[in-house]
């Protein structure tokens, strides 16, 4: 016996206390025990479990410690108890953060492998958005999951082939224009020769009817190909100069605005863009009014005539290319139907906005807000 207990002094160390006990101590009722902590320890050494081990906080003399018995095989004791004071919650943060360490490891990994896998689909929805652009074809970086790489290679081949066709058909419909007005010229010459007054203004009134077809295709054909860089240009002075190109045919119209205005757009398309709704509202109307105001960061340039305006179910459609909705003017009607539909290309351009609503006076309000 005493040299049991002997060993179990030599087990003491600066952080247990350790003494050997030949019956069962005495277990206090008071402070309870610890079972939880109990089944953790038994559950990392099994051969325990059938040691009647018993644990629970003490009073020690900083704070509580750890103390408790095991009962040896041959009925004997060991008692110990540590010198250190602990805290309950001090046990479950470390159990917490030994949980929490690989659940973070799952986490982050599943978070990289997630992002490896979206940054292709993120990078072809941004090349999706600009399909049909000025810009080109512009080649995805075949990666990712096998599925990813496949769905990637089948959008550049697409995309190839739509940059193919538009530029095939651009350059086709060019090339027609160019051919068509060749002829138109050699009649133009030709028209110096026809005696009849009458004859001769007709056939000038078609060749300079066919003319403007050919310009209004081609310019909207062009679209977002069209080159012309985007610069300071005064909108007050070009919009009250085509104000005054209507009155000077003699149409009633007018402008109410500020004189001078700057504003970065590019100028051919906006005097298109704007000539355009000038001319559809003297064909509707008798009187066209043309304002200018700037609010905050935005531009508003507005054009209202007095005409039937358009039928609330048709503004939409009105906006497409190759349409005209006054039906009982039929093929007799000048132009290609593709007034609006410049004017929108030439507006969207701009990231601005093009408006049609009908007046509740009578007449059509198209109504161009450009961004700053």
């Amino acid at each position: 016996m005493a040299e049991r207990a002997e060993a179990a002094r030599e087990l003491t160390t600066d952080r247990y206390i350790v003494r050997w006990s030949p019956t069962i101590p005495e277990r206090p009722a008071f402070p309870p025990r610890q079972k939880r902590m109990e089944a953790q320890v038994t559950n990392w050494e099994k051969d325990l479990a059938t040691s009647g081990l018993q644990l629970r906080l003490a009073p020690g003399a900083h704070g509580q410690v750890v103390a408790g018995e095991m009962r040896m095989p041959d009925g004997s004791w060991i008692v110990f108890k540590t010198r250190e004071s602990v805290q309950v919650w001090q046990f479950a943060i470390e159990r917490t953060l030994v949980a929490l360490v690989p659940a973070l490891l799952l986490l982050t990994l599943g978070a990289l492998l997630i992002r490896g896998t979206l940054l292709p689909l993120r990078k072809l929805i941004h090349a999706i958005g600009r399909v049909g652009s000025s810009e080109g074809v512009n080649v995805v970086e075949e990666e990712g999951t096998a599925e990813i790489r496949g769905l990637i290679h089948a959008f550049n081949g697409m995309q190839r082939r739509i940059h193919e066709l538009i530029e095939n058909r651009t350059q086709a419909l060019a090339a027609v224009g160019h051919d068509l007005r060749t002829p138109l010229a050699r009649l133009q010459l030709r028209l110096e020769g026809v005696g009849d007054e009458d004859s001769r203004r007709a056939m000038q009134d078609d060749i300079g009817e066919m003319d403007d077809m050919i310009a209004s295709l081609l310019t909207f054909l062009k679209g977002e190909d069209d080159p012309e860089p985007a610069v300071a240009v005064d909108v007050a002075v070009m919009a009250a100069t085509l104000v005054e190109d209507a009155t000077d045919r003699g149409r009633e119209a007018r402008y109410s605005g500020p004189p001078h205005l700057e504003w970065v757009a590019r100028p051919s398309m906006l005097r298109r863009a704007l000539s355009n709704l000038i001319e559809n509202a003297l064909h509707y109307g008798k009187t066209v009014q043309v304002s200018l105001v700037q609010d905050s960061n935005e531009l508003i340039l507005r054009v209202e005539d007095d005409g039937p305006g358009i039928p609330p179910d048709q503004i939409e459609e009105a906006l497409r290319p190759f349409v005209r909705l006054d039906v009982e003017r039929g093929r007799n009607t000048k132009g290609m139907g593709l007034g609006l539909a410049i004017v929108q290309q030439a507006v969207a351009l701009e990231k601005g906005k093009l408006t049609l609503a009908n007046a509740p006076t009578g007449g059509l309000v198209a109504e161009i807000r450009l961004p700053g």
